[in-house]
């Protein structure tokens, strides 16, 4: 991966020339499939993050160039832009907070400008789908925010290519995680009004078709786009046919009209990985019908023999993909709205106040490279290797204030890269073979990290080292501190032994 202030060689190609593509939104869910698929086409990507060590271990993170900024801000945004042809749009501020519409219209807006400055041939958006005859102020704020920035790109002096899509079926994507695991959890359930609602669906392989082909538009084309799959069906018939791709029985769907977006959001937070402050913008969206009143799309982009593929076609994808552990990006991809993002304090001394930490160290009788693995493997279905019911319970609670909890699991069962999520963390820093830090994402009055390391000694041993760090916000920081800390040598103590048994026990299987 190569880290730049801004870009600016000269594409050359035989037949159509290669295009200079900005994407924003690289470490999401669709920004994370649309590089590979842009560098695919021919096209020389550069990726706008405002934490570029995020990318640093995707596939084709040594194919690209980063350039570190934020779409709120001018300054870098302008510097990205300048000598692009193209730039992807592909950022919402899903679930930030009570201000998040009028931080969307403001990113927006100085990205628009920018664009402009920088000679830009066109924009591209990604939205919401919204229903036709609708009120925008009955939409839900999401919703409504999407169609605003969607407005302020295609008043921008930059074309605009603004696609709209209703639910996007694919591996990982949140609209998928939780329509599987409603079916898969529940035989017989209650549901929301919703459930009756008409939606089309679109296969996450033809949305971004879609977003690649737009880069080829005409230069002089500024509008909207309706994008969706072949068929429009209910939530309720989209459960039924997952059950029956995925080889289940029938499942027993009752409707309460009780369960408005807000409750019905905390039920599939229950249910499901997906959490009820992103559950909630997702039910919001499917009270109105929500279908493709347009299909201009296909007069530019004609869809190819068998394409656009059909609902029951992109879930048994999507259940390939998931079997085969070959998810390449996770709804959870993005960081979590409002989660701290300050990196570790190093200097034991640190000036921003109080550090608390809890260290451990464990001789092991196995290689480094054994040690690791466990290390590298942990969390997720493989657990955190001490009392599984105090960790069930820590995560029910996140849950329960309205945080991620454990659920969301892992993207690979076996390899880690900076920026996946982990249950509640997020990964923060690999030293592959030698160091993983995690950064909390669990609601937390102050901001935690736990390092875990694979260490050689000077006899030619492995040692384990655990370190745990917690910087306390305020008086209620201080009291959580020591409230949890007469548990931590059952909890972390019990964690560092049973690390280093199964490294050991690995060790010994192998041989």
């Amino acid at each position: 991966m190569r880290e730049e202030s801004a870009q600016g060689e000269e594409d050359t190609g035989e037949g159509a020339k290669a295009l200079r593509c900005l994407v924003t939104g690289a470490s999401g869910y669709v920004g994370g499939r649309l590089v590979p698929e842009l560098l695919a086409a021919g096209h020389e990507v550069v990726c706008l993050a405002r934490t570029p060590a995020k990318l640093r271990d995707h596939p084709w993170a040594a194919d690209v160039t980063v350039v570190r900024g934020d779409v709120t801000d001018a300054v870098s945004v302008g510097a990205a832009l300048r000598g692009m042809d193209v730039a992807y749009y592909l950022v919402h501020a899903l679930g930030s907070g009570r201000d998040f519409e009028e931080t969307d219209r403001r990113a927006a807006r100085t990205f628009a400008e920018q664009a402009a400055e920088a000679g830009l041939r066109r924009i591209v958006y990604l939205g919401g789908l919204t229903p036709a005859g609708v009120p925008e102020s009955e939409l839900s704020p999401h919703l409504r925010s999407r169609a605003e920035v969607g407005r302020v790109l295609l008043d921008a002096p930059v074309p605009a290519a603004v696609l709209r899509a209703a639910v996007v079926i694919g591996s990982g994507s949140a609209s998928f995680e939780m329509l599987r695991y409603l079916t898969e959890r529940l035989p017989a359930m209650v549901t929301p009004r919703w459930v009756h609602t008409p939606i089309q669906p679109i296969a996450v392989r033809d949305v971004l078709r879609y977003l690649v082909g737009c880069a080829r538009l005409p230069a002089e084309l500024n509008r909207t786009f309706d994008i969706g799959g072949p068929q429009v069906c209910t939530y309720r018939e989209m459960m039924q046919r997952y059950a029956a791709v995925a080889g289940l029985r029938r499942r027993l769907i009752v409707p309460v009209p009780l369960l408005t977006p807000g409750l019905s959001s905390h039920w599939v937070g229950l249910v499901t990985p997906v959490p009820s402050s992103i559950a909630r913008p997702l039910a919001e969206s499917l009270r109105h019908e929500v279908v493709c009143q347009e299909r201009d799309i296909e007069r530019y982009l004609p869809s190819p023999p068998g394409t656009p593929v059909s609902f029951d076609r992109s879930v048994e994808l999507a259940l390939q993909r998931v079997q085969e552990a070959n998810v390449a990006t996770r709804w959870s991809s993005a960081s979590v709205p409002g989660a701290p993002s300050d990196p570790l304090p190093t200097d034991p001394d640190w000036a921003g106040g109080s550090l608390y930490t809890d260290e451990r160290e464990q001789l092991v009788d196995a290689s480094s490279e054994a040690l690791w693995q466990v290390i590298e493997s942990i969390g997720g279905e493989n657990g955190w290797y001490s009392l599984p019911l105090a960790w069930a319970v820590r995560g029910q609670l996140d849950r329960l204030v309205g945080g991620v909890g454990l659920r969301r699991g892992r993207r690979d069962s076996e390899r880690l890269r900076v920026g996946d999520s982990l249950d509640f963390w997020r990964v923060e820093e690999i030293e592959r073979g030698r160091l993983l830090r995690l950064r909390a994402e669990m609601r937390l009055p102050g901001l935690a990290w736990l390092e875990l390391r694979s260490v050689p000694d000077a006899r030619g041993r492995t040692v384990y080292q655990q370190r745990a760090v917690f910087h306390p916000r305020g008086l209620a920081g201080q009291a959580y501190w020591w409230g949890v800390s007469p548990f931590h040598g059952v909890v972390f103590g019990g964690m560092a032994r049973n690390i280093a048994r199964e490294a050991e026990k690995r060790e010994a299987a192998a041989g």
